[in-house]
């Protein structure tokens, strides 16, 4: 996103326990409102890490992508997913593929890459019948929350994601970096600080070890920002959990996360963490037709648990680099 902003001259409704709120007259014109308000709603992004937009009807994926498109000015390919998306058009896809029984936990979107979106986008096509709000928790809140002790052992270790790829569970290294080609998934790790592993029946096994804290490279404040407790083994459900490790063993997982020296995370921490998420999130349940922007550093985000259908398209836009690349402990 662009680091000059005006004042915005849309009329935000604040709500405390609820995102910052604009709700618009029908227009009949998504794209062109959203042309038009552009830097205003960059401005409230700015100004208070996210924003729902309602009223704009959004209807169908077209309207949806050039809504996208508008406001992003050019979308992100996603790289190194961690599960299925449905892929719409070039950098519009669905949420990820996860239980819908299961909550998705705070994170800030691709924060294990080298080039992460600043913005999110959202739009909600289909409402679940319960649930399933996408809620957002303040970064520079959640880091002052947290235990000194604590931060500072992720400032100066870093943490570490452990990956393995195969055909049976969660992304394939195909789906992940967009190619089965094994050279070019080799020179994409070599090029993102990746370390990899081949393994003997096929699958792919890497780490590689990101920040914790970074600064918003527009206002400078210190940001919790990565995915430590939302890709750790103990987020998962007990019962998934289990099952995963009677037959992967335990460094088989499809993820997992660990300190930056390769310590393990325990589950005490995790709760820790998502406890800490929970008492700051904020939250709106969703309209068919609303529109949300998000900022990824300076926000994270998450999916609640819902029944019912639900059809969120989302797309990544504006790619920063907020990340040194230590090397990785093996």
């Amino acid at each position: 996103m662009s680091s000059s902003f005006s004042p915005s001259p849309l009329d935000v409704s604040l709500r405390p326990g609820s995102p910052p709120m604009l709700q618009v007259p029908p227009t009949g014109d998504a794209p062109s409102w959203a042309d038009a308000h552009r830097q205003a709603l960059y401005g409230i992004v700015a100004e208070h890490g996210s924003v729902l937009v309602r009223g704009l009807g959004l209807s169908d994926a077209n309207t949806v992508g050039s809504v996208f498109q508008r406001l992003g000015r050019g979308l992100m390919a996603e790289r190194e997913a961690f599960a299925a998306r449905q892929v719409y058009s070039e950098g519009v896809y669905s949420s990820a593929k996860w239980p819908s029984n299961q909550p998705m936990c705070m994170h800030n979107e691709l924060s294990y890459t080298l080039d992460v979106p600043s913005l999110m986008l959202f739009a909600c096509l289909t409402a679940p019948t319960e649930g399933g709000a996408t809620g957002v928790a303040d970064s520079p809140t959640v880091l002052d929350a947290l235990p000194a002790e604590l931060v500072d052992r992720f400032e100066r270790e870093g943490w570490l994601l452990a990956r393995n790829y195969n055909d049976d569970i969660g992304a394939s290294y195909a789906d992940a970096f967009g190619t089965d080609n094994r050279a070019a998934v080799e020179n994409y790790c070599r090029a993102n600080a990746i370390e990899f592993e081949w393994q003997p029946d096929g699958g792919l096994r890497t780490w590689q070890r990101r920040k914790a804290v970074v600064q918003h490279p527009i206002t400078g404040r210190r940001c919790w920002f990565n995915q430590i407790a939302f890709l750790n083994e103990w987020t998962l459900d007990p019962e998934v959990r289990e099952f995963l490790v009677d037959v992967y063993g335990e460094d088989g997982l499809p993820f997992n996360t660990r300190f930056g020296n390769g310590d393990p995370i325990g589950n005490d921490i995790v709760q820790l963490l998502n406890g800490v998420y929970d008492a700051n999130t904020a939250r709106e349940p969703w309209q068919a037709g609303d529109l949300m922007l998000v900022d990824n550093i300076r926000s994270a985000h998450s999916r609640e648990a819902f029944s019912g259908p639900r059809e969120v398209l989302v797309a990544m836009a504006a790619p920063v680099r907020v990340t040194d690349t230590p090397q990785t402990p093996r």
